[in-house]
C-alpha cells in the first residue's frame, strides 16, 4: 500500500506525517528542535568541491552530463580537482591514470608546449559552471629524473607498481617552473585574469606518501617554484597546499613551518605565499559479519588532527582550509566487499554525518573551513553500478549525489539544533557510530526560507528500527500564520536508482525505457506533495518516519509580512 499523509494536532502544535504507525519494535522516538531565532553563524557551503583521478572523463558524454549536474548545484561556486593535468600521454584515460601531453622537448632539449587537451578539460568545466581547483602535477616524462617506466597499469599482474616515472622530481627545476608559468599565463589569457584569480592552485598530490618519489626538501623546492611561477603569471592567484595524505602529520607541520618561516628555495626570501591550507582525510570501511561497517571515526580523526596542527600557527587562524580529499575510504578505483556501500543510501547518510561533524570540528578549533572535497566522479567503459566510488554510473545518478542536491538548497545562517538522539562529537571521534545510531539535523535560515537536513546514520550497514522523528521549529516570525513544507528523501525507496536497477533484474545493457526509468529514479525525490501547515505563536512541528541510513531535507517557506 502506498503511503498517504494527513495533518493532526498535538496540543497547540500542528504536525504532519504518514498514516503508517509502525509497531513499537519497528521504531524508536527522536525529538529534534530547531531554533530559528538562534543563529550560530553563516552556513558555509563546504560541500561544493569534487575531484577524480582521470581528467579526461570530464570531457566524455557521461562526464559532461555529470559536470552539468554539479554545476547546477551552485553555478560558478563548484570546484573540481583532478590528478594528471601535466602527465605525458595522448589523453586516453584508464583507471587511476590520465594524461594531457602538455610538455615535450625537441631534439635540442627545448620545451614544447601543447595546451590542446588541457584546454578541452577546463573548457568543459567552465561550460558547465564549474571552476578548476588546479593540481599542478604530475611530472612530464621529458622532465622526470626517472622517466622509465612511465605509465603504470592499474591492476596488472605483471606491472603493479603505481608510482612510476610521473611521480619523480624534475631533472631541471627551472624548466619545471617555466612550464607552470607558461600554463598559468596561458589560462589567464584564455579565461581572463579575473576568472583565473578565483581558482585554487596547489602543487602535487599527497607528497608525503608514494605519489612523490623525492625528499620533503625536494618537494618544497618543487612547490616554491610552482607557486612563484603562478604568481609571476598572475600576482593575485590563490595558491596553497600541500594536499597531503592524512591529517596532523609531521609533513603538514613541516610544510606550514617552511611556508610561514622558512627560506623560499626559489626566491631566497623568507616564506612562500599561502592563501589556503589543504590536507586529506579518509574513512576505513571493513566487511565484517556479512555486512559493511563504515569507519567514520577514522576520517573525522584525520580532520581533528589536521585542524590541531593548523591551529598551532596563530597566523593561519583566518586562512581558508580545504580538505582536498575527504572520503569514506582510500581508493575510488578499487572494488571489494568493504566498498559495497557505494551504490546505497548509506553513502549519502555517511556524507551528511561527516559534513555536519566537520563544521562542528571547525567551530571547536576556531579555524576557517572553506571546503570539503569529495573524491568521486564517474568511471567510463564500466558496467552499470560497478562498485567504484562515484557520483553516477553509466549516466545514472547514485544516491550520494542527491545529498549534495540537498545541501545545495541550504543557505544563509546556520541555526541551533538539539536532538535527543545525537551522538556527541567526542563519542564519534572515539568510537564512531557503533552503539546507538546518530539521528540529528543541520538547519539553515535565509530570509523566509528554513531548511532542515535530517540524517539517520549508523556505521553498520544493516537493517534496524526506523526513527519516529518529531521535529519542532520555534522562533519563527510571530506574524507568520502558515508555511509551505516540502519533504525530500533519500532511502531505498526514494532517490535510489540502484534499487530500481536490481528490481529490473540488474540488466548490464538497460533498454531505452529502462534507462529512462533509472535516470528518473536517480534524481532527488519528494516523499510527498508539498503541504501548507499552520504556524502558531512562532512555532510549528512536523512528524515523520526516517529509516536507518536515510536522509531527509525539509524546506519550510512562509509568506513575508506586507
Amino acid at each position: 500500500m502506498r503511503k498517504r499523509t494527513f495533518l493532526f494536532l498535538i496540543g497547540a502544535i500542528p504536525f504532519f506525517g504518514t498514516d503508517r504507525t509502525p509497531a513499537a519494535a519497528e521504531t524508536f522516538p527522536v525529538a529534534i528542535r530547531v531554533h530559528a531565532d538562534k543563529p550560530i553563524g553563516k552556513l558555509k557551503p563546504i560541500w561544493r568541491f569534487f575531484g577524480a583521478d582521470e581528467p579526461n572523463y570530464a570531457t566524455r558524454p557521461d562526464g559532461q552530463k555529470l559536470l552539468g549536474e554539479l554545476g547546477q548545484l551552485a553555478t560558478n561556486r563548484i570546484y573540481f580537482r583532478t590528478h594528471n593535468l601535466l602527465t605525458s600521454g595522448d589523453g586516453t584515460p584508464a583507471l587511476k591514470w590520465g594524461s594531457t601531453g602538455v610538455y615535450t622537448e625537441d631534439a635540442r632539449g627545448n620545451p614544447v608546449y601543447d595546451w590542446t587537451i588541457l584546454d578541452r578539460i577546463f573548457d568543459t568545466y567552465r561550460a558547465n559552471g564549474v571552476r578548476p581547483y588546479v593540481e599542478i602535477g604530475f611530472m612530464p616524462e621529458a622532465l622526470s629524473v626517472h622517466p622509465q617506466p612511465y605509465q603504470h597499469h592499474w591492476g596488472s599482474k605483471t606491472n603493479n607498481n603505481l608510482f612510476t616515472g610521473w611521480a619523480y622530481p624534475p631533472k631541471d627545476y627551472d624548466k619545471w617552473s617555466e612550464l607552470v608559468f607558461q600554463w598559468a599565463r596561458h589560462d589567464a589569457e584564455r579565461y581572463g585574469r579575473t576568472e583565473v584569480a578565483t581558482w585554487y592552485w596547489e602543487t602535487w598530490n599527497e607528497a608525503n606518501i608514494g605519489y612523490w618519489q623525492g625528499t620533503p626538501d625536494e618537494f618544497f623546492r618543487l612547490h616554491d617554484g610552482a607557486v612563484d611561477a603562478v604568481r609571476r603569471a598572475l600576482p593575485d592567484a590563490k595558491v596553497g597546499g600541500p594536499d597531503s595524505a592524512g591529517g596532523g602529520t609531521t609533513f603538514l607541520r613541516e610544510f606550514l613551518e617552511h611556508c610561514l618561516h622558512g627560506t623560499n628555495l626559489v626566491t631566497g626570501k623568507i616564506g612562500t605565499p599561502l592563501d589556503f591550507v589543504s590536507f586529506h582525510a579518509k574513512g576505513s570501511p571493513e566487511f565484517t559479519d556479512g555486512h559493511v561497517r563504515m569507519g567514520v571515526a577514522n576520517q573525522l580523526r584525520d580532520i581533528n588532527s589536521g585542524f590541531g596542527v593548523i591551529a598551532l600557527f596563530p597566523e593561519l587562524k583566518k586562512t581558508p582550509i580545504v580538505i582536498g580529499e575527504s572520503d569514506p575510504d582510500t581508493c575510488a578505483a578499487c572494488r571489494g566487499q568493504q566498498y559495497d556501500y557505494r551504490n546505497h543510501p548509506v553513502y549519502a547518510s555517511y556524507t551528511a554525518e561527516c559534513i555536519a561533524r566537520e563544521l562542528e570540528l571547525a567551530r571547536r578549533y576556531g579555524v576557517n573551513l572553506a571546503g570539503v572535497l569529495t573524491w568521486a566522479f564517474e568511471f567510463e567503459d564500466q558496467p552499470p553500478f560497478a562498485g567504484f566510488r562515484s557520483l553516477a554510473s553509466d549516466g545514472i545518478d547514485l544516491p550520494v549525489l542527491n545529498v549534495f542536491r540537498m545541501f545545495g538548497q541550504m543557505d544563509g545562517q546556520q541555526l541551533t539544533v538539539e536532538s535527543d538522539a545525537a551522538v556527541p562529537l567526542d563519542g564519534v571521534l572515539k568510537n564512531g557510530v557503533r552503539a546507538q545510531p546518530d539521528v540529528s539535523a543541520l538547519a539553515s535560515l535565509e530570509s523566509n526560507r528554513l531548511c532542515i537536513l535530517v540524517w539517520h546514520y549508523h556505521d553498520d550497514d544493516v537493517s534496524g528500527p526506523a526513527a519516529e522523528v518529531k521535529l519542532v521549529l520555534d522562533g519563527l516570525p510571530l506574524k507568520a500564520t502558515k508555511a509551505q513544507v516540502r519533504h525530500f528523501r533519500i532511502d531505498a525507496d526514494h532517490s535510489d536508482a540502484f534499487t530500481v536497477w536490481q528490481q529490473m533484474g540488474s540488466p548490464l545493457q538497460p533498454t531505452a525505457d529502462q534507462f529512462e526509468q533509472l535516470e528518473k529514479a536517480g534524481h532527488l525525490a519528494e516523499l510527498k506533495p508539498p503541504e501548507n501547515i499552520h504556524v502558531r505563536n512562532g512555532q510549528m512541528a512536523l512528524k515523520f518516519i526516517l529509516p536507518r541510513e536515510a536522509v531527509s531535507l525539509l524546506t519550510v517557506e512562509w509568506d513575508r509580512p506586507r
